[in-house]
Order: structure tokens, then sequence, then C-alpha cells
């Protein structure tokens, strides 16, 4: 065979640029993978789209469909949920900011000094003490709430929230610990030295020199104490009874009566109101979200 025609078979693309086939071929499965994705998102979005498209349906129509499309649009069902119990929904939002609010700043202070005193300093028992904290992550709440009643009701916490409060400040929640531990351990120690030997001591060097660098995984605090605690149902439910105490998750189960009717539409309706806190929490800090669980220290 000769160099002509070597030459004349070649396929006759730009140099630098790969054969349009190759490119067609590599192309197919990315697109195969994004309907695959998008696929499964729906899957997963159907029942929030869902419960939207209910709570803007008559009553009588949201059972009986279980498609999106909506043929008869219904608005009242946000006004008559605002102002379907005791006090209008308001109040209900701004009890569960308020348990919310001392939750994460509970977290943040006591998780964070925590984490200091686990990465930085030495004592003794260091190591059992960290274990025994680890050990707690599996424990559910489902064993410790009995124990915890009995003490609250006998300092008469119940009806309160210092008992949904007060523990945070106690770094009781050791995931959040072990995170900021792993993170404050990523930071060169090089850093403690130079402000020991600026006169520093460990308050200042935890005030001053580890605490900005440990903004991601404050964040990642803030942003899953806020969704936790905002969602959580069963500790409230345990600790208030009072109805004018009731937070979000204790307020939308009033919708619900098993001894007569109950309304879906407001329910939903509510319920789409109370997941806008926690959508707007989520769509803002999501970077600081990737970023304190990704990294490891500051590098």
């Amino acid at each position: 065979m000769t160099t002509e025609t070597l030459l004349t078979t070649e396929p006759t693309t730009e140099p630098g640029k790969r054969p349009l086939v190759v490119k067609q071929r590599r192309r197919r499965p990315r697109i195969l993978a994004h309907v695959g994705l998008i696929i499964v998102a729906v899957v997963m979005l159907y029942p929030l789209l869902w419960m939207v498209t209910s709570s803007l349906r008559p009553n009588d129509d949201i059972f009986t469909s279980p498609g999106l499309l909506i043929d008869t649009f219904d608005l009242s069902h946000y006004p008559d949920g605002w102002n379907a119990l005791s006090k209008p929904f308001g109040s209900y939002l701004l009890n569960s900011a308020l348990v919310v609010l001392g939750s994460v700043v509970g977290n943040l202070v006591s998780c964070s000094m925590a984490a200091y005193a686990f990465a930085r300093l030495q004592f003794r028992a260091k190591t059992v003490a960290f274990a025994a904290m680890l050990l707690t992550i599996m424990l559910p709440v489902h064993v410790l709430i009995i124990p915890q009643y009995v003490m609250f009701a006998q300092l008469g916490w119940i009806n309160t929230y210092l008992p949904l409060i007060v523990p945070k400040l106690l770094a009781t929640d050791a995931f959040f610990v072990f995170l900021m531990v792993q993170f404050v351990r990523g930071i060169p120690r090089e850093l403690d030295e130079a402000a020991r030997i600026d006169g520093a001591g460990h308050a200042r060097i935890f005030l001053q020199v580890i605490l900005p660098l440990m903004v991601p995984a404050l964040a990642t605090t803030t942003i899953f104490t806020f969704i936790w605690t905002w969602n959580d149902f069963f500790s409230q439910l345990i600790f208030v009874t009072d109805p004018d105490l009731y937070t979000v998750p204790v307020a939308l189960r009033q919708f619900i009566d098993a001894q007569s009717q109950s309304d879906f539409g407001a329910l939903f309706a509510m319920s789409v109101v109370s997941l806008i806190p926690v959508f707007l929490v989520f769509l803002f800090g999501q970077r600081f979200l990737l970023r304190g669980i990704a990294t490891t220290g500051g590098k």
C-alpha cells in the first residue's frame, strides 16, 4: 500500500479534533444518564408535587385523581388553613422559629467548643470520652425520651421550650461534634503555635484563629439543625402539650381528626407553607453545606 493510499483512507478531520462519529458515540451514554436522572428526580419529587397540586383542589377531588393536572382551582384552602386552628398559623411558625433559633445557637456554641477540646486539648480519658460521645449517635431517641421526660418533669420544664433548647447547649448532638472535630483536626497546628507565641491562650486561639476557619462546618451544622428541629414532631409532641405553644409539626397534626371529617386541603396548604422556610434555608446554604461535608480542614 502506497503512501498516497494511506493518506486518502484517513478520516478528514482537523488536527487536534476527534472524528464526529466518536463524539456522537460518547454523547449517547451521557444523554441516557441524564434521562435516567430526570426520571428518578420526577419519581422522588412526585409526592411533593402532588401535595402542592392537592392544596389547590377542592376536597372532593383530592383523592379521586392521582395525577398532577388540576381541573378546578381552589385557593380557599390557604386562608381557611391559616385560620382553621385556635390561633392563626403564623403563631405556630413563630413558635417553631423560636425553638429553631435556640437549637441552632446552642449547637453552634456547645458543639464548636467541645470539638476544639477533643481536637486540640490534652486531658485524661480523652479517648474514652470521645468514644462514649460517638456511641451516643447509635442510641435512638425513643430510648432516651422516657428518662428525659421524667427528669424534665421533676424540673418543671414540661409545657415549655426548655427541654427542646437546653440540651443543645450541652453538646448533646454527637454528630455535629464529630463533624467539627474532623474539621478542626485538618487545620494546621502551626496556626495555634504562632498565636501562642504572640501570647494567646486557648480562648483567644479558639475565638480568633480556629472559629473563623470553621465557617463551612458551622454552616453545615446550622442547616442540619434547622431542618431537623423544624421537622421534629416526636420530641415536640411529648414535651409541649399546651395548644398555645404548639410548633408547626404538632399544629399540622390538628388538621387530622379521627372522629370527624379531616380537612386535608387545609392540611396540604399549610404543609406547603411550612416547607417554604426549609426550602429557602437549603437554597441559600447549599454551597456551604457541600463545603462543610467535603472539606476536612483548611489547606
